[in-house]
C-alpha cells in the first residue's frame, strides 16, 4: 500500500484523515505522517494492516498492476 493509495481511498469514501483514524484505530498523527509521502508506506506492518482492513471493510480494493476491480474505481495506468 502506498501513500497515494491511502489518499485516494479516503477520497473515494469521502473520509477525512480523522475519520480514517477513528475507523482504523491508528492515531491521527500517524495517518498524517503516512499520507505525507508518496510510495510504499513506512512504519509497522500492524499499522498498515489496520488501515487496509478499515478501507476493505468499507468496499475499497487495493490492486497491483494487472488486477481488475469488481466495482467502480480509478487507477493510474502509468507512472506520471
Amino acid at each position: 500500500m502506498t501513500g497515494e493509495q491511502v489518499r485516494a481511498a479516503r477520497a473515494l469514501l469521502k473520509w477525512s484523515a480523522k475519520k480514517l483514524a477513528e475507523v482504523s484505530g491508528v492515531s491521527y498523527p500517524t495517518i498524517q505522517r503516512l499520507e505525507s509521502k508518496d510510495g510504499p508506506l513506512a512504519g509497522y506492518a500492524d499499522t498498515h494492516d489496520a488501515i487496509r482492513k478499515a478501507f476493505e471493510s468499507h468496499g475499497i480494493q487495493f490492486m497491483v498492476s494487472g488486477e481488475v476491480s469488481t466495482g467502480l474505481g480509478v487507477a493510474i495506468g502509468r507512472e506520471v
